[in-house]
């Protein structure tokens, strides 16, 4: 299946460290796990959007946002890399604006009909989701709410 095996990744990454590696390691998108790799030591977690080669994208934002919460309180720095399951160029925008610090892809480029298109679409969502995620996005709101100002405008009463 190609999904990872949460508790044998826990057990090999001990070992791992124990004997001075740097260990990134990819897991589930479940938070719990994730933070039992960063505790054991990991020096980036790497939850998967959707299983490998999928190209589903990223299936459960919520638990990434969680996970990205979670792992950097008190470590904006300490990395998270979504890994996974990114089919296009919009999968990574949304890993991205989520707050990933980047995302490990393969099979999206190489499995396109136009490799280094991808690529370059790959690269520039990259470059999109991270500008979008410092600019801020707006509130989601139920309802219309008018954002163009009614002040100098032709015809306006005053």
């Amino acid at each position: 299946t190609l999904l990872p095996d949460p508790m044998g990744t826990l057990e090999a990454l001990k070992v791992l460290k124990a004997e001075g590696l740097v260990v990134l390691c990819y897991t589930s998108d479940d938070p719990i796990m994730a933070m039992r790799l960063k505790d054991a030591g990991a020096d980036a977690v790497m939850p998967a959007g959707s299983p490998i080669g999928s190209g589903q994208g990223v299936l459960n934002p919520w638990n990434i946002r969680i996970i990205l919460e979670q792992l950097k309180a008190g470590d904006e720095k300490y990395p998270i890399i979504v890994d996974a399951g990114v089919g296009t160029a919009s999968d990574v925008t949304i890993a991205m604006e989520l707050g990933a610090d980047g995302v490990l892809l393969n099979t999206g480029i190489a499995g396109a009909k136009e490799a280094v298109a991808m690529a370059r679409a790959m690269k520039l969502a990259v470059e999109s989701g991270y500008f979008a995620r410092r600019a801020g996005r707006i509130p989601r709101k139920l309802y219309a709410t008018a954002s163009s100002p009614i002040e100098g405008v032709i015809g306006a009463k005053e």
